[in-house]
């Protein structure tokens, strides 16, 4: 259809409809975090309606009603079971550059936009006047023109947000391993892990809770934390260092993690207060750099070696 005569006042109707009678749009640009949509599924639920009217375009030449505006709205109702919600509905013949400029211009519902699936569907506008319709500023247009379509998004991922809540005795340890594995990056970096680590994961945890009986989801991820803490051993043997030979693998002057030696983050008070002491006394009589502690425990043991 063309262009031309496209530019009108729209023809609008109020209607209600089964929400699984319509048809949700294939390319969207607005998506919900999951916090977000679960919201909104929690509002539904309680107000047993839709508060705010989705946007429909009748299409009758495919047969159908399309959702321009309120895909979420009509996905959160379907979740809950309403049988019918009211819709506006576009009862006229739209051309696909003012089908796009609606669903830009009308999300009135909260959201995000995923910058590459916006570019995609503004760059489908070829015409000034459906562009500046469609509401982008200048910000929003300055961000689409940096976007890489072929770049991951969040709103391409399948996701959920997992919440570990740990008893005040478990926080410590739980804490401390967590801390240990973001050293070995930057702060702002970011890790994604195959379905396959996924299924590991899940299936470490339900063998957790099978075998101490807990339902509790961070309690069972202790539990782990507790296996991996009695095999730290298992992170040296080969990896750094050839038990055969009693020599490290590789540079003899990196640096790795001291548990790996001793098999164990902590040790008992009075064993520690002995070792202490023993480094402190090693520090003022200058034999150990006290900016290099660590090699107390080197030259206790070289001297243990040698008898």
């Amino acid at each position: 259809m063309s262009d031309e005569h496209d530019d009108g006042p729209l023809n609008l109707r109020r209607q209600a409809v089964d929400p699984n009678s319509l048809t949700l749009l294939e390319v969207n640009a607005r998506y919900m975090r999951k916090e977000t949509y679960d919201r909104l599924v929690a509002n539904v639920r309680r107000d047993g309606a839709l508060t705010s009217t989705p946007l429909v375009w009748n299409d009758t030449a495919g047969g159908r009603l399309v959702v321009l505006s309120g895909n979420h709205r009509i996905m959160a109702a379907r979740e809950v079971g309403l049988e019918a919600v009211d819709i506006i509905v576009v009862d006229q013949d739209l051309s696909r550059s003012r089908q796009v400029a609606l669903q830009l211009s009308h999300n009135a519902i909260e959201g995000e936009d995923d910058p590459a699936t916006l570019k995609q569907l503004y760059e489908e506008l070829d015409d000034v006047d459906w562009r500046s319709y469609s509401g982008l500023d200048d910000k929003q247009l300055d961000l689409l023109a940096q976007v890489e379509l072929e770049g991951l998004s969040e709103a391409n991922l399948d996701f959920a947000t997992v919440q570990l809540v740990f008893l005040p005795h478990e926080l410590d340890a739980a804490r401390a391993s967590f801390e240990e594995a973001r050293k070995v990056v930057s702060a702002d970096a970011r890790w994604l892990a195959g379905y396959g680590d996924y299924e590991a994961t899940l299936d470490a945890l339900a063998t957790a809770h099978g075998a101490h009986n807990v339902g509790n989801v961070a309690t069972a991820l202790g539990l782990i934390l507790a296996v991996f803490e009695r095999h730290l051993g298992e992170l040296r043997d080969g990896v750094w260092y050839d038990p055969e030979a009693g020599e490290p693998i590789g540079n003899a002057h990196r640096l790795v993690p001291i548990e790996t030696v001793i098999e164990t983050r902590s040790m008992p008070a009075d064993a520690a207060a002995v070792l202490a002491r023993a480094v402190d006394q090693l520090v003022r009589k200058g034999e150990v750099p006290a900016d290099q502690r660590w090699r107390a425990l080197e030259l206790l043991a070289a001297d243990y070696l040698a008898g």
